[in-house]
């Protein structure tokens, strides 16, 4: 048993200052330990089974006299109650420490996953637009909450204001969410469901996006007025309009055009080979050329096979909106991604060509059995025959009874 000590009040206390342990009674084992630079502190001198402990209660005299009595009496009740102090206030210092390591905000989670998963994503404009909704909508309500404590109404506070309004959007946004949400899960950050999981969850809550907004489909001329359209094109100078017309030649996005370079292509093989890191898919995609595509190349300058095929002036690509302006100055209500929609019906209603064919052509994701015929090159010569066909169409305006297409019309 610790001995016992006369009772020193605060004036006594003060005055220690021989290095050494005073024991200052009080509460059995008590004292102030002072050391040979004149640090003084508390320690409680206490047996622990068949073991001495001498437990630190803090620095004097930051914790004064009455505060170090105080938490002597606590810890003797602890010892007799067979709880071992030093034991028990080490493991409440493993507990907080571990605590604030798991203490992340959403935000702080929302950037690592970003930097985690940017290098496998295509290109640099995806995690760009990640960063763009996250900042837009969500960082401003739960960016700085603890991700653990993140719950359905939060969620829904973040997606119910654009849900209606901006739905292709919240859609993506609330994909994000999940994939966020369910890394910090995986790195111990939170624990239990996803609150942003669609299926058996926000699908009872929340309208399906399909309900509440067209499907996200682009606006797109019908196939029998692009032969007009594609006469009215020719007339309009400079890279974007040749950009445009060789876009819809090829049935290609405009993204793939506008980063084409002269290294891609082959001009006496008339074939563009785009790179895989290029493609919406992740893989390599050969694209025949017609005569008019190949018309289209020709009649640039080019030299150095790293420099963009349509490079602007200064040389650098073209902005996603050069292409659109051409239409806008024409008047014409459709954007460049819907001539792949109005080719695919061209397809699908004016030809004879497999399903496959077309798909292939538009470099649609497809089944293990049309890979590897692709691999073997029959369907490639197939769709040259197709894409020469398309071209062909594009270069005969269609008469269409009682309608007159006009490319100068204002729109309402």
């Amino acid at each position: 048993m610790a001995r016992k000590a006369k009772e020193l009040g605060p004036l006594a206390v003060n005055r220690l200052a021989a290095p050494g342990l005073h024991f200052v009674g009080g509460v059995a084992g008590l004292a102030l330990q002072v050391n040979e630079r004149g640090a003084r502190s508390w320690v409680l001198r206490v047996q622990i089974g068949d073991k001495r402990r001498d437990m630190g209660l803090g620095g004097f005299p930051d914790v004064s006299l009455a505060g170090a009595r105080e938490a002597a009496r606590a810890a003797r009740a602890k010892v007799r109650a067979g709880i071992d102090p030093v034991a028990d206030s080490r493991a409440l210092r493993s507990a907080m420490k571990a605590d604030q390591a798991q203490a992340k905000t959403f935000k702080f989670c929302a950037l690592a996953y970003i930097d985690t998963h940017e290098v496998g994503w295509r290109n640099a404009k995806h995690a760009q637009q990640w960063r763009n909704t996250l900042d837009t909508y969500a960082y401003p309500l739960i960016g700085d909450l603890l991700v653990r404590d993140i719950g359905l109404p939060h969620v829904l506070a973040v997606l119910e204001p654009i849900w209606t309004k901006k739905t292709e959007t919240a859609s993506r946004l609330r994909g994000r969410l999940e994939s966020i949400l369910d890394w910090a899960t995986t790195r111990g950050y939170r624990a239990g469901p996803n609150p942003a999981r669609w299926k058996g969850h926000l699908d009872t809550v929340l309208p399906a996006a399909g309900s509440v907004a067209d499907a996200g489909h682009h606006r797109a001329l019908p196939f029998g007025e692009v032969g007009a359209f594609m006469r009215a094109l020719r007339s309009q100078a400079g890279i974007s309009a040749q950009a445009l017309e060789f876009t819809i030649l090829t049935a290609a996005r405009s993204g793939e055009v506008r980063g084409a370079r002269w290294i891609e292509i082959d001009l006496d093989a008339a074939t563009w080979t785009v790179p895989g890191e290029r493609m919406k898919a992740g893989r390599e995609h050969r694209v025949p050329l017609s005569d008019a595509a190949l018309a289209i190349l020709g009649a640039l300058p080019h030299g150095d096979p790293t420099a963009l095929v349509f490079g602007s002036p200064r040389g650098s690509m073209l902005s996603d909106m050069s292409l659109t302006a051409v239409l806008r100055r024409m008047n014409v209500d459709a954007v460049p991604h819907g001539f792949r929609s109005s080719f695919r019906d061209w397809c699908a209603e004016r030809t004879n060509y497999p399903h496959e064919v077309a798909e292939m052509a538009l470099a649609h994701a497809m089944g293990d059995k049309v890979e590897a015929a692709y691999r073997r090159g029959d369907l490639f010569e197939k769709r040259r025959r197709l894409m020469q066909d398309w071209t062909d169409f594009c270069a005969k305006p269609e008469s269409r009874k009682g309608s007159v297409i006009s490319m100068n019309a204002a729109r309402p």
